[in-house]
């Protein structure tokens, strides 16, 4: 007779290992958004080129050979030359890098502003939170291009003008999406409660308020690098963005890609599929991390509900319409 049945309990089951947070997330967005993965994927390309642009390029983005303007493709320029002779993929490649350093830097910007305005407007509530909101609806009753371009005709033009600017202005419009959070979490009993018996307000902050809008935090600032890099590229398109010697894609669209468009269409093809790629790719992997991620979708009509079946769509729709 066995030892579970002297003593009447059963043997104790080895069970599976499980696999750890990060693994189990990451196996989870592969099988339930491939098309999410995609674009993190692509997300990964971009950043390394970005990175690593100085080894990658094969010249100086402006280093330029005024013999060979307007040439085509060939094996000593594998996308063709500009308007003044420079390489025109060195200078793709460096436009990947500013573009990463304006999108992390200014989307940072969005989140701390972000947090900082709309958490204390939903933390404390009141007349702060009322002045707070009419604040944001002012701000945001402005057509955005256009308060971008005044403003940026006031500051300047530079790397460090456009990211303050960006990151601001994209700050005060998320400070919506915080302050929501806040008020939600306000209303659970574990914030009552901590409320109830005395819990410093700096404690209830750290412990109880930041770790649950960090998903929150973390759709705003995946969503909002797209948005900011193609505000850069309008904004240098128009003139009032980076200043001519930067090489932005929004700039060799304006520059080289306007002009010469009949002679050299080139010159604003590969710019604008560098910046719909990348752009397009963010938007899918921040779309994949929101629904994982925002507790809203977790458990009722989400994407991932677990109670919900979810309607099964081709590649094909979710190519032409993904956020459906």
């Amino acid at each position: 007779m066995s030892k579970s049945n002297v003593t009447g309990i059963p043997s104790p089951v080895s069970e599976p290992k499980r696999r750890s947070g990060l693994a189990a997330f990451f196996t989870r967005l592969l099988k339930e958004q491939p098309l999410g993965t995609i674009g993190g994927i692509i997300v990964l390309i971009f950043i390394f080129v970005a990175i690593f642009a100085d080894d990658l390029a094969p010249y100086g983005f402006l280093e330029a050979h005024p013999a060979d303007r307007l040439q085509g493709a060939s094996a000593q320029y594998l996308l063709g030359t500009d308007q003044l002779g420079r390489d025109l993929m060195s200078r793709l490649i460096f436009g990947a890098r500013i573009s990463l350093v304006v999108g992390l830097a200014a989307t940072s910007l969005n989140v701390v502003v972000a947090v900082l305005l709309g958490g204390t407007s939903g933390f404390l509530g009141g007349k702060l939170d009322l002045a707070v909101q009419r604040f944001v609806d002012a701000w945001m009753a402005f057509p955005g291009l256009l308060l971008l371009l005044t403003i940026m005709s006031i500051v300047g033009r530079g790397v460090p003008q456009i990211i303050v600017v960006l990151g601001i202005a994209g700050g005060i419009g998320g400070s919506r999406v915080v302050r929501s959070a806040v008020i939600g979490i306000k209303e659970n009993d574990y914030f009552l409660a901590a409320k109830a018996v005395g819990t410093p307000t700096p404690q209830i902050l750290i412990h109880h308020v930041l770790p649950n809008i960090m998903p929150v935090i973390i759709i705003i600032f995946t969503i909002n690098i797209g948005a900011v890099i193609i505000s850069e590229a309008s904004l240098s398109f128009l003139g009032f963005g980076l200043p001519i010697q930067v090489p932005s894609w929004g700039g060799m669209l304006s520059r080289g890609g306007r002009q010469y468009m009949e002679q050299a269409p080139r010159l604003a093809l590969f710019p604008g599929l560098a910046l719909t790629i990348t752009v397009y790719s963010l938007n899918m992997f921040g779309d994949a991390l929101r629904d994982l991620l925002d507790p809203r979708l977790r458990g009722g009509e989400g994407s991932y509900g677990p109670a919900v079946v979810k309607r099964k769509r081709g590649l094909l729709s979710r190519l032409l319409n993904p956020f459906a």
